[in-house]
């Protein structure tokens, strides 16, 4: 998956900052940076935390790529 491309379409879909998703996740800001430019990928703890807020938004994952 690529989350360079995803986090950050889904983010600007919803129109959230950066930090507002970060919170939302349970992660940092500097992570959610990281992600958009590409520098790492969520850790599994993450991806799940992301897939899980996906679900209870009713997000389809495959939509917003």
């Amino acid at each position: 998956m690529d989350y360079k491309y995803l986090v950050k379409k889904l983010r600007t879909k919803l129109i959230m900052t950066q930090t507002e998703l970060a919170e939302i996740l349970g992660v940092s800001f500097a992570s959610i940076n990281r992600w958009e430019t590409g520098k790492t990928k969520p850790s599994k703890k993450a991806n799940i935390s992301f897939r899980i807020f996906c679900e209870e938004n009713n997000i389809d994952i495959e939509e917003v790529k």
